[in-house]
C-alpha cells in the first residue's frame, strides 16, 4: 500500500520584512497555537527547527517553553533539523556551517534531549556540495530541501547526494512547496495523490501563516477525514522527516546519485546588499582569527578564555547568515538592523582581539633607544609571508621641511620597507605609515624594529610613463598599465603572458529591480563600460586644486611596491582602480573604489585571460566547485580560478567579500554591485516598483573592494590559493606597541608541517576538556601532514583523503592529539 508522510512545517522568516522583535512575536504566537494542537489532536506531531526562535521563546515566554519541552518528552513535539537557523547554504564558510550545526544541536540536546538525524533547509537559495561531508560528520544521515524550486535539482526527487570526499546522504527535494493556505492542506494532499498515482512513498509538507507558520484546527480535521477516506488505498500519517527517511533507506540501492551542488537559484542574491556580504565575510574572518589568538593566549595561561563574550559575537554571525539577510533580499530597515548586528559582532571581536594581543605581547622585552617596536602576531600554525602595514606616531612632531623615512629591521637586519601616505591628512611630519615585507613565524609574536632616517623630502616615485604605459618588472613579474585606459594590458609571470589587454575593465550589465532576480540565471546584455576620465574631470573629482593631474598616476613607489591609481567614469558613476605592484613575487593587489549611482544595472569587472581551454572553479564550503563558463551567474567564496591543465597555467583571483561572478570562455568576471529595489518581488505581471514616488535602491553610493591576482603553473597555483586566501582574510595582527619587558612569552601551541592543508579552527572544546583543531585538505589530493607540539617535542602524522575535514581534540601541553567527532561528543 502507498504511504504518504505529512510533515507540518512551521518555517518563520523573522527578518525578511521585519526586525527581530516582530519575528519573536510571530514565533511566540505560532508555538503557542502549535502546543494547543499537539494536545488536542491524537497522532499529530509538530515539527520545527531553528534554535534561534527557541532561544527567543525561552527568554520571553518561559511558561510556553516548558510546555514545549513537556510535549517533546511525550513525543508530540519534534525538533527537525536542529541547526541554529536556516542559513544561506552557499556563502558562509565551511567552519561557519559547522558552528550552525554545533550551536543548534548542542542547544536542542541540552534543552529537549533530541538529536535529529535529518538536516533541513527548506528555503535556502541553493546548496553547496560541501555540506554533505560536514552533515555526515555531524551525525546527519539525510537532508530535506526545496530550492532550487521549479525544477528537479538532482536526478530525481529522492536521491543519494555525494560529497567532495565521497560522503553520502539520503536526500529529498520538496517539489510542491513547504506550506499551504488556511483550510487548503487537504486540497494540497489530494492534488499530490492525483498527480503521483504510482509513487509508493513520499511526503507532503504543510502549514499556514508566514511561509508555513504551523497547523490549524480546520486543516487537522480535514486531513483526518481524508486519511480515513483513503485508508484502504493510501496510508496517510502525521510524521517526521526521520520516519520518512528510515523507510526510504530500505530502497537506498535503487536511488540515483548526484555528485554536484544544488545550484543555481536566485542568482541576484549572490550580490545584492554588498555591505552585508562584505560585513559578513569580515566578521567571519575576525572571529576565527580572534578565536585562535584567544586560544593561544589561554593555553599559555596568559588570560582566562572569554568564551561567553566570544559566543555572543558568533550568535551575531549566525543570525547574519539567515537566508534572507545574507542574500540581501530584505527590506531596508532589516538591512540597517543587519549591519548593526554585524557591527556589534565586530566590536566584540575587536576588543577580544586586543585583549589577546596584549596578553601575547606581555613577555616582549622593552624597546631599544630610537626604535619603534612593531609586533605582528601570526594566528596560523604555519609561516605566513606577505606585505604588512602599520601606523604609529613619531616621538615628537617634526616641523622642519624634512621627511622622516621609516625603515624596518628584523633581528637587526634591514628588510624591504617603505613609507606610504598615512590615513590622516596632517601636513606635518608626525604620523607614519610603514609598509614592509616579511615572513612570520607560526603561532608567534613576530617583532620588528622601525627606525627613522631623516631625508630632505619624501622620495619621488621612480617609475615613469613611457610610450603610453607604466611598465613594471621584477624578477618574476611583468605588468603594463595603459595610461590611455587605466587598465591592465599585460600580466606576465615568469615570462608567460596570462591576461589579455584591458583587464579589470568595469563593465555595466543590464539588470532589473528584483533583488532575487527570479527570472534568469544569468545577467545580459552588457550595455556599457567605464572609460578613463579626462584630466580636468579626474582632478576635480580627486578634490585637487591648482594642479592638473593625469587620470593614471603613480602615487607610491619604494622597496616593497609601486602603487598606481586610475580614475574611470560611466554615467553618474566613478571607479578608482588602485594597482599595488610587488617588487618581489607575482601577486598584484587591486583596489576598486566605486561611487555607484546607476539604477537597474549591474557592475562587473572583466579579466580576459590567455589560457587555452581553461576550466572555471571557485572555493565553496570545504571544497572546490567547478563553475559554468556559459555566462551563468555562479557563487563562490574567497577565490575563483581559471586553470588550463593543457597549458599548465592557472589564474587565481582572491576577493575580500564578493560571492557572485560569471565566466565566458576564458574571461573571468567578478560581480561587484546591483542597484535593485528592496524586496521587489515579481508577482504575476504586476510592476516591480511603485511609479508614483521616489523609491530607494540598494547599494547606491560609495563601496570598496579588494582583489589579489596571481598566476603560475596550474597544479602549484591551485595548491597554494586556499592558504593564501586564508592569510589575506585572517590577516596577522600588526600593532606598534611598546612592551613593558615584564611577563612571560607564550608557548607555540602547535605547528603544522605542510604547505597546503588549512587549519580552519582552534578553539576550546565545548566540554572544556582540551582544545579543538579543525583541518581541511583543499586540493582534492590525498596527502599527509605532521602536527607538532614544540613544547612537548611530540609529533602526529595525519593522513588526509581528498577534501577531507578532520577534527582533532588536542592537549598541547601533553602532546596529545586524538581524532574527534565534528560535534565534539
Amino acid at each position: 500500500m502507498k504511504k504518504l508522510h505529512l510533515i507540518s512545517n512551521a518555517h518563520l522568516d523573522p527578518v525578511w520584512q521585519w526586525e527581530w522583535e516582530e519575528g519573536a512575536a510571530a514565533a511566540v504566537s505560532t508555538f503557542r497555537a502549535a502546543a494547543s494542537f499537539c494536545e488536542e489532536f491524537d497522532g499529530y506531531v509538530f515539527n520545527h527547527n531553528e534554535a534561534l526562535l527557541y532561544r527567543w521563546i525561552e527568554e520571553y515566554e518561559p511558561a510556553l517553553f516548558e510546555r514545549m519541552q513537556r510535549l517533546a518528552r511525550e513525543g508530540k513535539w519534534h525538533i527537525m533539523g536542529g541547526w541554529y537557523l536556516q542559513p544561506d547554504c552557499n556563502m558562509p564558510s565551511g567552519e561557519s556551517m559547522v558552528r550552525q550545526m554545533l550551536y543548534g544541536r548542542t542547544y536542542f540536546q541540552e534543552k529537549f534531549g533530541q538529536t535529529p538525524t535529518t538536516a533541513i533547509n527548506f528555503d535556502s537559495f541553493g546548496h553547496s556540495r560541501g555540506l554533505v561531508q560536514i552533515m555526515r560528520q555531524a551525525g546527519f544521515d539525510s537532508y530535506l530541501f526545496m530550492r532550487p524550486d521549479g525544477r528537479v535539482a538532482g536526478p530525481a526527487q529522492d536521491f543519494v547526494w555525494v560529497g567532495f570526499d565521497g560522503s553520502e546522504l539520503l536526500t529529498h527535494q520538496i517539489n510542491n512547496g513547504y506550506n499551504s493556505l488556511l483550510g487548503q492542506a487537504r486540497t494540497k494532499v489530494e492534488r499530490w495523490l492525483e498527480e503521483h498515482p504510482d509513487q509508493a512513498l513520499s511526503m507532503v509538507l504543510w502549514g499556514v501563516g508566514n511561509h508555513g507558520g504551523g497547523p490549524s484546527r480546520v486543516d487537522l480535521k480535514q486531513l483526518a477525514e481524508l486519511a480515513a477516506e483513503q485508508s484502504g488505498a493510501v496510508e496517510i500519517v502525521h510524521s517526521t522527516p526521520e520516519q520518512y527517511f528510515a523507510e526510504l533507506g530500505a530502497h537506498r540501492d535503487e536511488l540515483p546519485r548526484l555528485e554536484n551542488d544544488l545550484n543555481p537559484r536566485f542568482v541576484g542574491c549572490y550580490t545584492s546588499m554588498i555591505r552585508i556580504k562584505q560585513g559578513h565575510r569580515k566578521l567571519e574572518n575576525e572571529l576565527f582569527l580572534t578565536e585562535k589568538m584567544l586560544s593561544a593566549a589561554a593555553l599559555s595561561g596568559l588570560l582566562s578564555h572569554p568564551k561567553a563574550e566570544l559566543s555572543e559575537a558568533f550568535h551575531d554571525l549566525m543570525l547574519t547568515q539567515f537566508h534572507d539577510i545574507l542574500p540581501g533580499s530584505s527590506v531596508q530597515p532589516a538591512e540597517e538592523a543587519s549591519l548593526r548586528l554585524i557591527d556589534h559582532g565586530l566590536e566584540i571581536a575587536s576588543r577580544l582581539k586586543a585583549r589577546a594581543f596584549f596578553a601575547l605581547a606581555a613577555g616582549q622585552p622593552e624597546m631599544a633607544e630610537g626604535e619603534y617596536p612593531i609586533l605582528v602576531y601570526n594566528p596560523h600554525p604555519y609561516p605566513i609571508s606577505g606585505v604588512f602595514a602599520c601606523e604609529f606616531m613619531l616621538a615628537d612632531q617634526n616641523w622642519k621641511d624634512e621627511y622622516s623615512l621609516p625603515v624596518v629591521y628584523q633581528d637587526g637586519v634591514r628588510i624591504p620597507s617603505q613609507g606610504e601616505k598615512e590615513h590622516s591628512n596632517l601636513s606635518l611630519d608626525w604620523r607614519k605609515r610603514v609598509v614592509f615585507e616579511a615572513e612570520l613565524a607560526p603561532f608567534a609574536m613576530n617583532r620588528f624594529a622601525c627606525r627613522i632616517e631623516l631625508l630632505p623630502a619624501k622620495p619621488k616615485p621612480e617609475l615613469a610613463e613611457r610610450d603610453g604605459y607604466f611598465t613594471f618588472r621584477n624578477d618574476k613579474l611583468g605588468v603594463k598599465i595603459n595610461t590611455h585606459t587605466g587598465l591592465l594590458d599585460a600580466y606576465e609571470v615568469n615570462g608567460v603572458s596570462m591576461l589579455a589587454g584591458g583587464a579589470f575593465l568595469p563593465v555595466v550589465v543590464a539588470d532589473n529591480e528584483d533583488p532575487w532576480r527570479m527570472d534568469t540565471n544569468r545577467f545580459e546584455p552588457d550595455i556599457g563600460a567605464f572609460r578613463l576620465m579626462d584630466p580636468g574631470a579626474g582632478t576635480d573629482f580627486s578634490g585637487v586644486k591648482n594642479v592638473l593631474l593625469p587620470s593614471v598616476r603613480v602615487i607610491e613607489d619604494g622597496e616593497v611596491r609601486t602603487v598606481i591609481e586610475a580614475l574611470l567614469e560611466y554615467g553618474r558613476s566613478v571607479v578608482i582602480l588602485t594597482y599595488k605592484l610587488p617588487k618581489r613575487g607575482t601577486q598584484v593587489e587591486v583596489g576598486v573604489r566605486v561611487f555607484w549611482n546607476e539604477k537597474d544595472k549591474m557592475l562587473k569587472l572583466s579579466l580576459p585571460t590567455l589560457l587555452e581551454e581553461p576550466s572555471y572553479a571557485g572555493q565553496t564550503i570545504y571544497g572546490v566547485q567547478p563553475l559554468p563558463q556559459d555566462g551563468t551567474e555562479a557563487v563562490a567564496q574567497r577565490w575563483t580560478a581559471l586553470a588550463s591543465h593543457q597549458a599548465d597555467a592557472a589564474v587565481t583571483l582572491i576577493n575580500d567579500g564578493i560571492y557572485g561572478s560569471d565566466c565566458r570562455g576564458a574571461t573571468l568576471r567578478p560581480t561587484l554591485l546591483r542597484s535593485t529595489g528592496y524586496t521587489a518581488h515579481p508577482i504575476l505581471d504586476r510592476p516591480l516598483m511603485p511609479s508614483d514616488r521616489f523609491s530607494p535602491r540598494i547599494d547606491q553610493g560609495e563601496r570598496q573592494f579588494t582583489f589579489w591576482l596571481n598566476a603560475g603553473p596550474a597544479q602549484e597555483r591551485m595548491a597554494l590559493v586556499d592558504r593564501e586566501a586564508q592569510a589575506l582574510a585572517e590577516r596577522p595582527y600588526a600593532l606598534s606597541f611598546c612592551p613593558s619587558g615584564q611577563g612571560q612569552l607564550p608557548q607555540v601551541p602547535f605547528v603544522l608541517d605542510d604547505e597546503t592543508v588549512v587549519v580552519t579552527a582552534f578553539k576550546p572544546a565545548e566540554d572544556g576538556d582540551g582544545y579543538i583543531v579543525r583541518l581541511f585538505e583543499p586540493t582534492g589530493q590525498a596527502r599527509t601532514a605532521v602536527l607538532r607540539f614544540p613544547a612537548h617535542e611530540a609529533a602526529h602524522l595525519l593522513a588526509f583523503k581528498p577534501f577531507e575535514v578532520k577534527t582533532l581534540r588536542v592537549k598541547p601541553q601533553e602532546g596529545m592529539a586524538l581524532e574527534s567527532p565534528l560535534m565534539e561528543q
